[in-house]
């Protein structure tokens, strides 16, 4: 389960990928599942972390619900539309975590991965970002020696879970930055009251 420091920079990191891909023409949700699964394991590669997303196995690569959440979240927020960020997030959000990056050796990091990894697979249709997602060979931690290309493995079944992940550094958002960044997104910090009569 994330925690609602995790979602921020979800929510942020998506928006993010999301304009980096922009001038690659048409995005799909199944092209942005497959980019954001590469920029994952990318940075896990590398003893990072970014993306908090779980992954599981799909009928196209790699599928996560909790980035297909927080897209619609977004959309409803009126950050997104179909897949281009508003001018809203291109003014105030993405500078905001632009400003997180900049002076911070792992967000600087994080952010070369995912700018290189949109740059690779960007231009790619949906077909051939699956075709390369599905050639990825996965190991257990049972058994780290035995590698299996993703197109093999049996549907639904749980491809990346980041909690379990070790890494050596993490992107991380100061409490302040964070404030901004999820009013920019839309989102409130104060808590939920449920407004229900009894």
């Amino acid at each position: 389960m994330r925690t609602p420091a995790q979602i921020t920079v979800d929510r942020v990191l998506l928006l993010y990928v999301l304009q980096l891909a922009e001038p690659y023409g048409q995005l799909s949700d199944v092209k942005l599942q497959q980019l954001c699964f590469l920029c994952e394991l990318q940075t896990f590669a590398k003893g990072l972390k970014a993306f908090h997303f779980e992954f599981f196995r799909f009928a196209y690569g790699a599928f996560s619900k909790d980035l297909d959440n927080d897209l619609t979240s977004l959309r409803r927020k009126g950050r997104i539309e179909n897949f281009t960020v508003s001018d809203q997030v291109k003014e105030e959000a993405i500078p905001l975590l632009l400003d997180a990056v900049e002076g911070l050796e792992d967000n600087e990091k994080v952010k070369d991965i995912v700018d290189a990894v949109v740059a690779a697979y960007g231009p790619q249709d949906s077909s051939a970002i699956t075709h390369s997602v599905e050639s990825v060979q996965l190991s257990t931690p049972q058994d780290p020696e035995f590698k299996i290309p993703i197109r093999d493995i049996v549907f639904h079944t749980t491809l990346l879970v980041p909690h379990r992940i070790e890494v050596q550094a993490e992107f991380t958002l100061p409490p302040a930055v964070a404030t901004k960044l999820n009013a920019a997104m839309g989102y409130d910090s104060r808590p939920v009251i449920d407004a229900q009569s009894w």
